[in-house]
């Protein structure tokens, strides 16, 4: 009898550590990027001539086969697989079974902070570059679903830039290397083309936006405290 109310337990534990976490603000409670961010660069003025420029320079990079199959990878949508190309820099496997308090925090914070962008696309509703110039994605796979949604901000970025933000602060020791991946990840959207330097950018002020609001959670602290203990366990 003791032995099947363990085993019970042990099925519980292990079905609650992979449930997918809630978001700690609903989007109505984060801040409107609306009323914080700039408007997009307008055709015919010296920004979008960057924005331009940057496309091009986008389109040279996919000469690399390294680079583009990283640009590639960088552009599946998976919260799953954001969190194992970021698990390379920040040093450690993160996954549900292994590493279930860090995948709680990423994963619940991913889905809050990404909803930061919902307003602003809808709002500006920019062409994204590809269209723009009568082009193609380099990642064929993902051209139908972006044709004709917004592309201010980049979603893709923002979620790069929070998970940055999260593991950095679990740890800080590979802050370097994480904030690198950051920074290549945003850069990769605008490699495959789906957007413009300036969305990029100001995704990068976004997340931010959003983390800071995010440090307003009891919830979100205290899962940051358990997943910095798990860390440390683990290493």
């Amino acid at each position: 009898m003791k032995r099947s109310v363990l085993f019970l337990a042990i099925i519980i534990l292990a079905s609650c550590a992979t449930v997918k976490p809630e978001t700690y603000f609903t989007m109505d409670e984060m801040p409107d990027l609306v009323k914080c961010l700039p408007a997009p660069p307008a055709p015919g003025t010296p920004e979008f001539g960057y924005d331009s420029l940057r496309y091009f320079w986008g389109r040279e990079q996919r000469r690399d086969p390294v680079r583009a199959a990283i640009a590639d990878r960088d552009a599946g949508w998976q919260i799953d697989t954001i969190i194992a190309i970021f698990s390379e820099p920040f040093g450690m496997r993160i996954s549900p079974d292994r590493t279930p308090e860090i995948w709680q925090l990423l994963y619940g914070g991913i889905k809050t902070m990404e909803q930061i962008r919902v307003r602003p696309k809808a709002y500006f509703h920019r062409q994204r570059p590809f269209e723009y110039f009568g082009d193609h994605v380099l990642t064929l796979w993902e051209e139908d679903e972006l044709r004709g949604e917004g592309s201010y901000p980049s979603g893709h970025t923002i979620r790069g830039w929070a998970m940055a933000l999260m593991l950095a602060e679990i740890n800080p020791d590979a802050a370097e290397a994480i904030y690198a991946k950051g920074w290549e990840y945003g850069e990769s959207r605008v490699i495959v083309g789906a957007h413009w330097q300036s969305d990029v950018d100001n995704s990068r002020a976004a997340a931010s936006i959003a983390y800071a609001k995010l440090q307003t959670s009891k919830e979100f602290r205290r899962q940051i405290k358990r997943a910095k203990k798990e860390y440390e366990r683990m290493r």
